[in-house]
């Protein structure tokens, strides 16, 4: 991938002085616009909720486990060998199904996130072409993913308040410090 962006440089740039064209280069910090704006906010309250409702589950679904489980240790000198076994392999099913449902909860978490996501993405691409075209850039480069190791701000604009300005994201919000 670095290597593609190389290349699409080299090539941009070889052919701005074959041409003498100017182009203009932009660049922006994506995940800091995405993360600021209000669309977020309210994917994170769903986000949020929607885990604590997994977790609702999960937690009565230990409850259960540890209830017949302490049932099973209390009582079980007094039952017959048929009904141990068979509360052992009820045990035995419990905690598969809590390994199980474990396992789709994380996977029902990365589905819930991608589908909040994908429309808070679409509109801040939506928000850098709109940027671009209305201010004649060529190129704007995404700085937070890390694939472009040196950006030159003589010759590269920082559009990231723009493209706030664009989403309508107030100027006085700023990340959270970590």
């Amino acid at each position: 991938m670095k290597k593609l962006i190389f290349a699409i440089v080299s090539l941009v740039l070889v052919s701005s002085v074959s041409n003498a064209q100017n182009f203009k280069f932009g660049h922006v910090n994506m995940q800091e616009v995405i993360f600021l704006m209000d669309e977020m906010d309210s994917a994170r309250v769903v986000l949020e909720k929607y885990n604590q409702e997994i977790q609702d589950t999960y937690n009565a679904m230990v409850q259960e486990f540890q209830t017949k489980l302490a049932t099973y240790q209390q009582m079980s000198a007094n039952w017959t060998p048929s009904t141990v076994e068979a509360k052992q392999n009820e045990l035995q099913n419990l905690e598969a199904r809590l390994q199980q449902y474990q396992q789709s909860a994380s996977q029902d978490i990365q589905n819930k996130q991608q589908e909040l996501m994908i429309p808070i993405q679409q509109k801040a691409a939506e928000a850098v072409n709109k940027v671009g075209k209305a201010n004649g850039f060529t190129y704007i480069f995404d700085t937070s993913t890390g694939v472009i190791p040196f950006v030159d701000e003589s010759v590269s604009v920082d559009v990231t308040d723009l493209i706030k300005a664009e989403l309508k994201i107030s100027p006085d919000k700023k990340l959270p410090i970590q």
